[in-house]
């Protein structure tokens, strides 16, 4: 039997194509690959406090840090030098209060952060996250009102913080509050107020997941009651992303994004089919930290695994990145 099937093998006629030519040289498959990871493709969060001199790692997001605003601009400049070519800023206050004031105050530590880091790196490109969370003292993303977060009570605090932002020199505006409307208020205010250059990239299908954890401890922006269901998506839905997304479009947005990335590669794929604006795509605290807790314990190669992970979003449709590991990814694409 063995026999007749060698001799079966041998005689069959051979598929005229071979997948595998093109994959045994190593140079003939960098020039085929359909998906190429490029620096330009992302954008690099921080998170900024007040003082001088700081620059505290968070415990659950190894190689990340709490950057004073001195040591933000050095690390503006580095990323600038490696090619970065935005970053977008988070900001850690030095008081809370119910209505997040002081995240439209002009001295706000958001604000000071733009105009140092533009003052020092002008080239680099800053976008400015656009909520209340870190800034509220019940850490919900809006108005709170009878236990609840009032949508439209929220938005004009929403457009006093795009304004405050844009006067400070923000390149981007990004709101990541999930409020219904709130990207054509932005669009009025900063319109009206002589700032109809600056684009807005939106948080448009903002899920409320379990990946966030690690984000929530460096931003120190943690619900203080009840989660944030009633307002970010159900991670259960995909239509009802292109639905947010085209809203956010029609209402004026520039960029839209899906957050998480990794979980949702399908969405992204859709938003991709469905729209010609370019998206963004937010590879959030958790699967970052996932990928540094299993390459610490010697499960995973981390720079294979990360490389692969961006690569799938970017396969999946995403435009930009926003990634933890974008310093990491200048690296690793110098040295080839």
């Amino acid at each position: 039997m063995t026999a007749q099937v060698d001799r079966l093998a041998r005689t069959a006629t051979f598929p005229v194509r071979r997948p595998r030519r093109l994959r045994d040289l190593p140079s003939l498959r960098r020039m085929v690959r359909e998906t190429a990871l490029e620096i330009s493709d992302f954008i690099y969060p921080a998170f900024v406090c007040h003082g001088r001199g700081l620059r505290e790692e968070i415990p659950s997001m190894p190689g990340v840090y709490h950057l004073s605003i001195d040591t933000l601009v050095e690390e503006a400049a580095a990323a600038a030098e490696e090619g970065i070519p935005a970053m977008l800023l988070f900001g850690l206050p030095s008081h809370k209060d119910e209505v997040g004031s002081e995240a439209y105050d002009d001295e706000g530590i958001i604000q000071q952060a733009v105009r140092a880091v533009k003052a020092a790196v002008p080239s680099l490109i800053i976008i400015t996250d656009l909520c209340l969370c870190e800034y509220t003292s019940h850490g919900h993303c809006g108005v709170v009102r009878n236990g609840k977060v009032d949508n439209d009570a929220t938005l004009p605090l929403l457009a006093r913080t795009a304004l405050s932002q844009a006067r400070a020199g923000a390149d981007v505006i990004a709101p990541s509050d999930m409020m219904d409307g709130r990207v054509g208020v932005i669009r009025q205010a900063l319109d009206e107020h002589g700032f109809a250059e600056i684009p807005i990239m939106a948080y448009s299908a903002k899920y409320a997941s379990a990946f966030y954890g690690p984000f929530r401890e460096a931003a120190e922006s943690a619900p203080r009651f009840g989660d944030r269901r009633g307002y970010q998506m159900d991670p259960a839905n995909a239509r009802e992303a292109l639905d947010e997304i085209a809203l956010d479009i029609a209402e004026g947005a520039d960029i839209v994004m899906v957050k998480p990335a990794l979980a949702y590669l399908d969405v992204i794929r859709r938003a991709r089919d469905a729209f010609t604006c370019p998206i963004a795509a937010y590879n959030v605290s958790g699967e970052y930290s996932m990928i540094k807790a299993a390459a610490r314990n010697g499960w995973l190669d981390e720079r294979s695994i990360a490389l692969e992970v961006l690569t799938a979003i970017k396969r999946a449709g995403a435009d930009l990145i926003i990634s933890y590991f974008a310093r990491d990814v200048a690296r690793w694409l110098r040295e080839g």
